[in-house]
């Protein structure tokens, strides 16, 4: 990780400010459910991610849910970054896509802004609601958002957008639900990311797990091609380390990451054995097993 992004991840956002009251955000015309979205497979030049069923995401985040928040140090160190990234002062209507349970929306919240949450999960929906009930907590997709256009002042993201199958849809919707001038932060997951598993996988002769990730490029032109203004890139390696290889594995598995969209084959003992024998080979430091989370941290503008 470089000197910004190791003073970067390490900074904590300062929340203050009154509970803004609640008012609610008007629903545009019903929305096709997160559950059936179309499940997408093309080209990611084209915008659209690998094929992975949304509905398949929406269940593991469910599942994960209850220990998410125990498990998500580094998805947590990722967003509170997000937060940091942000303008000092802030004010209006705030969308955090992909709200899991409801942390950083009460941080949007707490720093003077409407917060409004959704997700595909129910299961984080869930938790969302008991843990936050004065905050209004939405299922949707970040490909059909169920927020009204022109209705929003800052659109939050954090590790959530590179479960998406279009990137084009995504974009399109953080472009239609801003106000004009308002902008967006996004930390998206990239192509890069738990390249160490990949690698280990690889040299273990077992298949690979994890559908490939959107580049940063990719993204880019798909932002772009919305009509919004990228303002600004930061390319970040946030270093996540394990003791052993089941607990990596937890890891992954325990946040919901992960997902490829086909069923996969458990692994045997024998599998496990070979897995943390490569890992241990390629990457082990010191006895920790790493694992690279590539994240890219978007500010987008809308202009027109």
């Amino acid at each position: 990780m470089n000197e910004f992004c190791a003073q970067a991840a390490n900074a904590l956002v300062q929340e203050a400010g009154a509970v803004a009251q609640e008012k609610g955000l008007d629903r545009p015309p019903p929305l096709q459910s997160a559950s059936k979205s179309p499940n997408i497979s093309a080209g990611i030049s084209s915008g659209i991610s690998a094929g992975i069923s949304e509905k398949a995401v929406a269940e593991r985040f469910s599942k994960a849910a209850p220990r998410y928040d125990k498990l998500a140090a580094i998805q947590f160190t990722i967003a509170q970054q997000g937060l940091h990234n942000l303008p000092a002062q802030l004010v209006g209507n705030a969308l955090d896509i992909g709200c899991g349970t409801g942390v950083h929306t009460q941080s949007l919240n707490a720093r003077g802004l409407h917060a409004v949450g959704v997700d595909i999960a129910q299961g984080m929906l869930s938790l969302a609601g008991t843990n936050y009930p004065h905050l209004t907590f939405k299922l949707g997709s970040a490909q059909a958002l169920p927020i009204a256009s022109n209705s929003i002042d800052v659109v939050y993201s954090s590790m959530a957008l590179q479960w998406a199958n279009c990137l084009n849809s995504v974009a399109e919707e953080v472009h239609r639900v801003l106000k004009r001038d308002a902008i967006a932060e996004l930390a998206i997951m990239v192509s890069g990311s738990f390249e160490e598993l990949t690698n280990a996988r690889k040299l273990a002769q077992l298949p690979t797990a994890m559908t490939s990730l959107p580049t940063a490029d990719a993204w880019n032109r798909a932002f772009r091609g919305a009509g919004l203004a990228v303002k600004r890139v930061i390319s970040c390696n946030y270093v996540d380390t394990h003791s052993d290889i089941m607990s990596l594995l937890r890891s992954v598995k325990g946040v919901g990451a992960g997902e490829t969209g086909k069923q996969q084959k458990v692994l045997s003992r024998q599998d496990i054995k070979k897995l943390s024998m490569a890992y241990h080979n390629i990457h082990s430091e010191a006895g920790r097993l790493p694992l690279t989370y590539r994240v890219c941290h978007f500010r987008l503008e809308k202009n027109a």
